[in-house]
């Protein structure tokens, strides 16, 4: 069997991992810890990214690996990248990676590459200063350099805003600069000349209809796998629901692949999984980009595998371990499939964690349905809506042999499960 080493795991990677398919044909190894769970993220404090990566070169070069792979945004794609280098495994040029977790660089050569998909945006230097401020005009749209998880990313009305947005107490500042600090320490052996990426970027707010873009390179050949459309809740910028097939016109559709290819093949994208975010304008027909992620989307990718029956993490394998992916013929088991986001905007939501009992009962009445709870309470609670403007208590993946069939299984779950009516009726709007 094919021995495959997966960095960071996540809890959608041990959903898709939990088939005989995968486990008769792969040796899987498992390395990293969660960011987001105590006391597993405790070792960021003390964590060297630079050692952490040679003590795996050392250990996975005498275990005698076959592949490298990662769907963590923070760590594990970059260090993938590195451990593949280092191997000789397939993989993708860290250098690509860095640039587009790097926003400001990404930004930089999405305008050399293509310039009518790009925003008008600027640095903000972190600690940050008035006088520092570039001719961008209020309001506009604020997030971290380096980040992940739209963490501190915001609209922001004035000068006065921004100022209070960014100050920290020691704690608050001392995590954020331990995330950012990986990759700092990782970023001058391959692209030196890049500003520190513990800074801001500011940008032009983009109006319109949010796109998601999936698929993957070989040999720095583009495939798609689909778009998804990232539908808001009413008056914010927070994810409600992720839906595929997408709604937009075909030629819509057509023009954002366009641009995906162009930037990917422009900054030297050339193996592996991608995920790029762009916005719709109707007003103006202006098609932007928001964001490149250099890894799979885990969380929707199992949107592809209900309506288009492609195993997604059967081509990620494939792809891992340099061989040309089988797809085989389509199997649809439905016409359409969401994954909806519960979120709290100010407290903590009334609904109590489900039992296991309770879950595995509901599971067995509806075998595709996918349920992942993020429930968190006092100080990481406050944390959490102050960084992201809400608290993301539960995601629910699901399908429907049509798009009214998919939101009438939806609140079906929804009664069976005992979640609140109200947001139910929230996220089909």
């Amino acid at each position: 069997m094919k021995k495959i080493l997966i960095l960071f795991p996540k809890d959608w990677d041990y959903v898709a991992l939990n088939t005989p398919h995968f486990s008769n044909q792969y040796q899987f190894y498992f390395e990293g810890f969660n960011l987001f769970r105590f006391p597993e993220n405790v070792r960021l404090l003390n964590w060297n990214a630079l050692s952490y990566i040679e003590k795996l070169e050392k250990k996975y070069r005498a275990i005698g690996l076959d592949g490298v792979v990662s769907n963590d945004e923070q760590f594990g794609c970059l260090i993938a990248a590195i451990l593949a280098e280092r191997l000789g495994l397939p993989g993708n040029k860290p250098e690509a990676i860095i640039v587009c977790q790097h926003k400001l660089q990404s930004r930089l050569a999405q305008k050399k590459i293509i310039s009518s998909a790009v925003p008008q945006f600027c640095h903000v230097p972190y600690p940050y200063r008035q006088e520092q401020m570039q001719s961008l005009a209020f309001p506009l749209f604020i997030k971290p350099i380096k980040a992940t998880y739209s963490v501190l990313a915001k609209e922001i009305r004035d000068a006065g805003e921004l100022q209070q947005h960014v100050q920290f107490n020691f704690f608050e500042e001392t995590l954020i600069r331990k995330l950012v600090q990986p990759f700092l320490k990782i970023m001058p052996f391959y692209l030196p000349s890049l500003v520190d990426p513990n800074g801001l970027i500011a940008e032009e707010i983009m109006y319109g209809r949010q796109l998601n873009i999936d698929g993957y390179c070989i040999d720095g050949k583009v495939h798609f796998l689909g778009l998804i459309d990232e539908v808001m809740y009413p008056q914010t910028r927070a994810f409600m629901r992720f839906e595929y097939p997408s709604q937009l016109p075909d030629m819509i559709q057509s023009r954002a692949k366009g641009i995906a290819e162009k930037v990917l093949n422009g900054i030297g994208y050339c193996h592996g999984f991608f995920n790029i975010e762009l916005i719709y304008d109707e007003n103006t027909d202006d098609l932007k980009i928001i964001e490149i992620n250099p890894r799979m989307a885990s969380q929707l990718v199992n949107l592809y595998d209900r309506v288009d029956g492609v195993s997604s993490y059967s081509i990620l394998f494939s792809l891992a371990v340099g061989e040309e992916p089988h797809l085989p013929m389509p199997r649809a088991q439905f016409g359409s499939a969401a994954s909806f986001i519960f979120r709290s905007f100010n407290h903590l939501s009334s609904q109590k964690k489900l039992t296991k009992a309770h879950e595995v009962r509901v599971l067995s009445q509806y075998p595709d349905l996918i349920l992942m709870q993020y429930r968190k309470k006092g100080a990481g609670l406050k944390r959490e809506i102050k960084w992201l403007g809400s608290h993301r208590y539960a995601v629910l993946n699901l399908g429907g042999n049509s798009r009214d069939d998919l939101f009438k299984r939806f609140q079906a779950v929804c009664t069976a499960l005992n979640f609140d009516e109200s947001v139910c009726k929230i996220l089909t709007q």
